[in-house]
């Protein structure tokens, strides 16, 4: 399964990859400047055909592609012949007024942002339902194991087992994915908190902690679930034992359970045959749970067979106005995440876990999908759109970074030459990308270091 999650995520990033791509191709003919090749795929030509002065490609490979713009390697050119000037042909790149350059460097990168807005706002139009648990919480610290950890963001910040948290940060939250999502995006991020505690509303501050091995913060938090049986396996303990969708368990061998995770640590240490106090119909049965061929090995605790009910929350109904805008409010949000992983990164994240390379990126896509069409076509749709405008937000934040190599250090260059009113010098250009190529090399070893162990061990 490994290798078909690897498949159908380069596909994903190729198409991601294709659309930048697309976005230099568009915006160098309308500026005038000369596009020799423009291919979809890598490596070897399979078959083309030219149009307009410019040769359409199919390659060997077909994940991503590029374009070929006349001339964008003439200043290697001016430094074989030794010259004192980039050569500047007509139609070939440098020959370009400097704000031509950035206007063709830039839309890579706006394609893939547009891409992304694009896509979630069609995710948002077609609507969607998550299944997730209510946005009440437990504290994780009440059932640590080592009492003598360091206490949790959530304890620091004041949060009780029970509380309903209402908004964080200033986003309104209707679920625990909602507080999964806000929590893992805001490391070291302070933020205010709005919760309601036997019928009171107070205003907290919290500060998520920094995973070292993800870069995402982590409060310290369990979803509060109520002891509603929604499935019960076949053959199960609780299926022999008379569990039915329905009920709801009241204690555990005399244990008073408010929650699943109340009925977790009374299994922990109990053994068979188990009592419980059913809650069916208004209508109190006790009930002995035996041990069956799937109640589970001694070290991996009991397995009861039961299935807990969960939250279903449907998106809003929206126009195509209402999703677009929602497509770009999320596309913004992605943007400022990337933002702040990127100053996570000097705060002490582990690279070789926190920084994905193709391969590792391609696994995730690829899992994304086959994980979501497990469940669902819809799902495994949404599921890759989702990933897709993830990485399309990426793209285009780190392809105008001022790093040499990358299209953001390309605009870097055009920008001095506009000011200055002349182009740098060959060798001047050629130390700016030497200096780039060592960074994107020393980030691409690191990436493909950690996709290494990351399938090692996954």
């Amino acid at each position: 399964m490994t290798v078909v999650n690897i498949l159908i995520g380069l596909v994903g990033l190729g198409l991601v990859v294709f659309v930048h791509e697309l976005g230099h191709l568009v915006a160098a003919k309308l500026v005038g400047i000369d596009v020799e090749a423009f291919s979809l795929g890598w490596g070897r030509k399979l078959a083309g055909v030219t149009w307009r002065g410019t040769e359409y490609r199919v390659s060997v490979f077909p994940v991503g592609g590029y374009c070929k713009m006349k001339g964008e390697r003439s200043y290697a050119q001016a430094l074989d012949e030794n010259r004192s000037e980039i050569p500047r042909e007509p139609g070939s790149f440098f020959a370009a007024a400097p704000w031509k350059r950035i206007v063709a460097l830039t839309a890579g990168p706006v394609a893939n942002i547009i891409f992304a807005i694009l896509i979630l706002a069609v995710v948002w139009l077609v609507g969607f339902s998550t299944e997730t648990y209510q946005n009440r919480i437990i504290l994780a610290s009440e059932y640590a194991v080592n009492e003598e950890a360091e206490p949790n963001p959530a304890d620091v910040a004041g949060l009780q087992t029970g509380d309903v948290i209402l908004s964080m940060g200033g986003r309104e939250v209707r679920s625990y994915t909602d507080i999964q999502q806000i929590v893992a995006q805001n490391a070291l991020t302070e933020m205010a908190v709005v919760v309601s505690r036997d019928g009171v509303n107070y205003e907290l501050s919290m500060t998520p902690a920094l995973q070292t091995d993800s870069g995402s913060g982590y409060l310290g938090v369990y979803p509060w679930v109520d002891p509603v049986v929604a499935h019960v396996e076949q053959g199960s303990p609780a299926a022999a034992g008379g569990i039915v969708p329905g009920d709801r368990i009241v204690s555990v061998s005399g244990t008073a359970v408010d929650h699943t995770l109340d009925i977790g640590r009374v299994l922990s240490t109990d053994s068979f045959p188990i009592a419980m106090e059913i809650l069916r119909e208004g209508r109190t049965i006790q009930l002995v749970i035996q041990e069956s061929e799937t109640s589970g090995i001694p070290e991996n605790g009991i397995v009861l067979g039961i299935a807990f009910e969960t939250v279903v929350i449907p998106s809003p109904d929206l126009n195509v106005f209402q999703a677009v805008g929602a497509g770009v409010t999320e596309s913004m949000r992605i943007l400022v995440v990337s933002i702040r992983g990127l100053r996570l990164l000097f705060k002490g994240v582990e690279i070789t876990s926190a920084v994905a390379g193709p391969i590792r990126i391609s696994y995730f896509i690829g899992d994304v999908a086959t994980s979501g069409f497990a469940i669902g076509f819809g799902v495994g749709v949404r599921a890759i759109f989702n990933f897709l405008a993830l990485l399309s937000v990426i793209l285009f934040f780190m392809n105008l970074l001022p790093i040499p190599v990358l299209d953001g250090g390309q605009i870097v260059l055009a920008g001095i030459e506009w000011i200055r009113g002349k182009s740098p010098h060959p060798k001047a250009v050629y130390r700016y990308q030497l200096a780039g190529s060592v960074v994107i090399f020393a980030l691409l070893f690191v990436a493909l270091f950690g996709d290494i162990l990351f399938l090692a061990g996954r």
